[in-house]
């Protein structure tokens, strides 16, 4: 089943459920994807892949306003934007360890023959296209410039 028609789904279960913040952040899920299959271009279509960078997008918005939340002694908007992410996460892959971003990365630097920090953009580009979904790109670039260094 697709990933838009998963959501759609899971909709109606929300709304039998009478889970409030489930539908909200279902809904707004809907709407990004509605927005992206009717974008110029789309012909009408959505992918799974495309989707789950929506979905990552959406997951990053959502920590980040949580934190803004935070620092403007907001804790009831952050804990609400946090339960919207917990739900958004459902959907997404699950995220790969620190160590396994470490060892998916070294293998790139192998296989690419990069050598030194003038390959970052090499090594960066397949690593977030490997990663795509799994991981976050702050995390990646962060390990990258280690081994590089």
């Amino acid at each position: 089943m697709a990933l838009f028609d998963q959501i759609s789904n899971d909709i109606k279960e929300a709304m039998k459920a009478r889970d409030k913040v489930r539908l909200e952040t279902l809904r707004n899920i809907k709407k990004v994807f509605i927005e992206a299959k009717t974008a110029p271009g789309a012909d009408d279509t959505l992918e799974d892949a495309d989707a789950l960078k929506i979905l990552s997008k959406l997951a990053k918005q959502g920590k980040d306003a949580a934190v803004t939340f935070v620092t403007q002694n907001r804790q009831d908007l952050a804990d609400n934007e946090l339960e919207q992410v917990k739900v958004i996460e459902e959907y997404l892959p699950k995220q790969m360890s620190e160590e396994e971003i470490k060892q998916a990365v070294k293998e790139i630097i192998a296989a690419t023959g990069a050598t030194s920090m003038k390959d970052m953009g090499k090594v960066m580009g397949t690593a977030s296209k490997q990663l795509a979904g799994k991981a976050d790109g702050k995390i990646i670039s962060g390990i990258v410039k280690k081994l590089l260094a």
